[in-house]
């Protein structure tokens, strides 16, 4: 396996990992979840549908892993993950909530990272 191949495999499995992750708090509503959706002005009934989009892009990152010929479905899915914590990090900046917008930019780098080494490999 080329050093190109395991980073392509790393990056990815990890950006699927976190999105999972993510995903699973917005549904089980979690404290931190909550907290911070208010800061930003996130109605708490986008959450599900939010964290569907994050648990379809886990899934396309995964098929995109899977096939070559599936490949492009991973490209779309880093695509609307990167599009999505874009979002995110647009509406911390708009509430000016800047001390946890660590946390959409690490899932919009992963996101990112993730959509150029599909296009590259």
């Amino acid at each position: 396996m080329t050093a190109a191949r395991l980073a392509f495999l790393v990056v990815t499995l990890l950006t699927a990992a976190v999105n999972v992750g993510i995903a699973a708090a917005d549904l089980a509503r979690a404290r931190f979840v909550l907290a911070n959706s208010a800061q930003v002005g996130v109605p708490r009934s986008w959450l599900p549908r939010l964290a569907a989009l994050k648990l379809a892009g886990a899934a396309g990152l995964l098929l995109g892993l899977h096939d070559l010929a599936l490949r492009p479905v991973g490209v779309a899915a880093a695509c609307g993950l990167a599009l999505l914590y874009l979002g995110a990090i647009t509406f911390h900046l708009r509430a000016r909530v800047l001390h946890n917008i660590a946390f959409p930019g690490f899932y919009f780098a992963t996101a990112v990272a993730s959509l150029g080494l599909a296009v590259s490999s």
